[in-house]
């Protein structure tokens, strides 16, 4: 039996962040779970739901100015405020559940907030995975950087349209058209995000050869939002002795969503089995 639940958790300057939780009886393992940009953690049912079949329980929130948490669509004051989020769902999560081993997972800009969270704190964790992780400035033009730079700067508040394709998140339309009709996604950023997340990905690059946690990085070799040469090279440069990356032909930004989602799932959930005690 699965019990779910609904509450919040307290993130940077004392926000209070929506928090969900998926929990399975006597459960082996648990699973910290960050979502992407302009989502929210309620679009992950494919995942939780295998991991709560193979005995994981699954905790997750939603970052500052996204879904059910307050603030505004697509701002953040500094980086600080995504870890202090993260930093407070991994405690959460722990203290839920305690004396059974805790994982973090983290997709695209979550895939780089658990990065950068672990690579800063290093915060005691069985192992992380980060799928698709945004870790590459490619295809954002010198322009765009600077102008981002500049309105950071003289009005970090400013909405402005992400412009994600759709096609790129999943070629299910069925997934498509739930994205698009989800009241719950926004489809705007800010300046002071872009310039945060520009210097997070810096940040990270550069120290990935300090990362030692077990990890795992799965990656769709047709992603269109993020580079898939750019987890490749972070892979190789961290400092990991226990590794491995899964990277799949065809498939675009959202494994766990896109055709054939269910055999990748399974790998990713295979994976924490075999890093428990």
């Amino acid at each position: 039996m699965i019990s779910h639940s609904e509450g919040t958790i307290t993130g940077a300057d004392g926000m209070a962040l929506y928090l969900q939780a998926w929990v399975p009886t006597q459960p082996r393992a648990v699973v910290a779970l960050v979502h992407g940009l302009g989502e929210h953690s309620g679009r992950y049912g494919n995942l939780i739901g295998v991991l709560n079949q193979r005995g994981y329980a699954v905790y997750a929130c939603d970052h500052r100015g996204h879904g059910r948490s307050p603030g505004q669509r697509g701002y953040i004051n500094s980086w600080e405020d995504f870890r202090a989020g993260v930093r407070a769902l991994v405690a959460h999560a722990g203290a839920a559940q305690p004396g059974v081993p805790v994982f973090l997972i983290g997709h695209s800009l979550g895939g780089l907030i658990v990065l950068e969270y672990v690579l800063r704190e290093t915060p005691t964790l069985r192992g992380m995975i980060a799928s698709a992780p945004a870790l590459s400035n490619a295809g954002v033009s010198p322009v765009l950087v600077f102008m981002s730079r500049l309105l950071s700067r003289i009005a970090p508040t400013l909405s402005l349209k992400t412009g994600l394709p759709v096609t790129g998140i999943s070629r299910d339309p069925v997934v498509q058209q739930a994205y698009l009709s989800d009241p719950l996604n926004m489809h705007v950023g800010t300046p002071r995000l872009a310039t945060e997340s520009f210097t997070a990905i810096d940040w990270t690059n550069a120290h990935a050869a300090d990362l030692q946690l077990p990890l795992l990085i799965i990656h769709g070799e047709a992603d269109p939002i993020v580079p898939p040469a750019s987890s490749a090279r972070f892979f190789d440069a961290t400092g990991s002795a226990d590794k491995q990356r899964f990277s799949y032909p065809n498939v675009v930004h959202e494994s766990h969503n896109d055709l054939g989602w269910e055999q990748r799932v399974v790998d990713v959930v295979d994976w924490l089995d075999a890093h428990l005690p």
